[in-house]
Order: C-alpha cells, then structure tokens, then sequence
C-alpha cells in the first residue's frame, strides 16, 4: 500500500518537473492561467513555471539590451601584469 502512494508522488513530482522544464512556453503559459482561474496565486505559478519576462524578451529590466558605452580611444594601465602560462606536452 505504502509503496503505491510513494511511486504515485515520485511520477508525480517527475511529471511535474517535466512540465516546468520542458514544455513549450506557450502551454506553460495556458496551466498557469488555468490554474490561477481556480484560485491559485499566479505570481508564484508563474515563477514556478517560468513564464515570467526574461532578458530574452526585449523588457529592457537587465540592461543588457541597451547600446553599449564608446570604447576610450587609449587603453589605460591598471598596473596588473599578464602572465603567459606555456603548456609543455608531453608524449
């Protein structure tokens, strides 16, 4: 009897995880929806889902979309030496 209820919760946090992970976002979308209509808070189903805007969504939230600061025309000593580690291979 145990052993039933312990591989039913297993499948279903494996099931779970599927569908957080793997499935296309547009029905990721669609369970937190659903879910949210039936009283569930959708602000945590969406983190749990990952629905919520990304950097890759254009939202402009990270800056990283942004133009990037003009290069100074002459490198600056920041007093910090390179080392050139030589590799000898052996075989």
């Amino acid at each position: 009897m145990w052993q039933e209820v312990i591989v039913g919760v297993i499948v279903a946090a494996c099931a779970f995880h599927a569908a957080t992970k793997y499935l296309p976002a547009a029905w990721r979308r669609q369970i937190v929806y659903t879910l949210s209509k039936r009283g569930f808070d959708q602000d945590k189903l969406a983190r749990l889902f990952k629905t919520q805007a990304s950097c890759g969504d254009g939202c402009g939230s990270c800056g990283s979309c942004e133009t990037p600061a003009a290069a100074p025309d002459a490198p600056k000593d920041t007093g910090v030496t390179r080392r050139v580690i030589t590799l000898r291979v052996q075989r």
